[in-house]
């Protein structure tokens, strides 16, 4: 059974650091791109952060370049995402996902429907 399954979100004051996880069962994460993207409270989803299968590059949102920083450790079938410098605008529910990206990862990362697999999502609130 494939799955994605996100942790390591809460509520983190301003300038705070958080680092989310995304492990993956049922499938090897290294023959997919992952991504992670957010939705805050009535808005579309968005993307965040993207590390491809193919190379390991790594794609950023404008909004979160230079704060977070993506990584995979294959051996544990683990994707992360680090963030640091917290705002109150990154409060949302993130999302972990999968998709067969391969080359095409620079183009079309930050498109949802690119992706397969989704996790369940894990709430980060950055608030004083």
């Amino acid at each position: 059974q494939v799955q994605l399954v996100e942790s390591g979100g809460g509520l983190v004051q301003p300038g705070g650091s958080l680092r989310l996880s995304c492990a993956a069962s049922g499938f090897t994460l290294d023959y997919y791109a992952i991504g992670w993207f957010r939705q805050a409270p009535g808005k579309a989803r968005e993307g965040v952060s993207c590390i491809s299968n193919s190379d390991g590059s790594t794609y950023y949102a404008d909004s979160v370049k230079g704060r977070f920083t993506i990584s995979r450790d294959n051996a544990k079938n683990t994707v992360y995402l680090q963030m640091n410098s917290l705002k109150p605008e990154d409060t949302a529910v993130y999302y972990c996902t999968a998709g067969p990206l391969g080359d095409w990862a620079k183009h079309r990362w930050a498109n949802r429907y690119e992706y397969d697999y989704w996790g369940q999502g894990t709430q980060v609130t950055v608030s004083s």
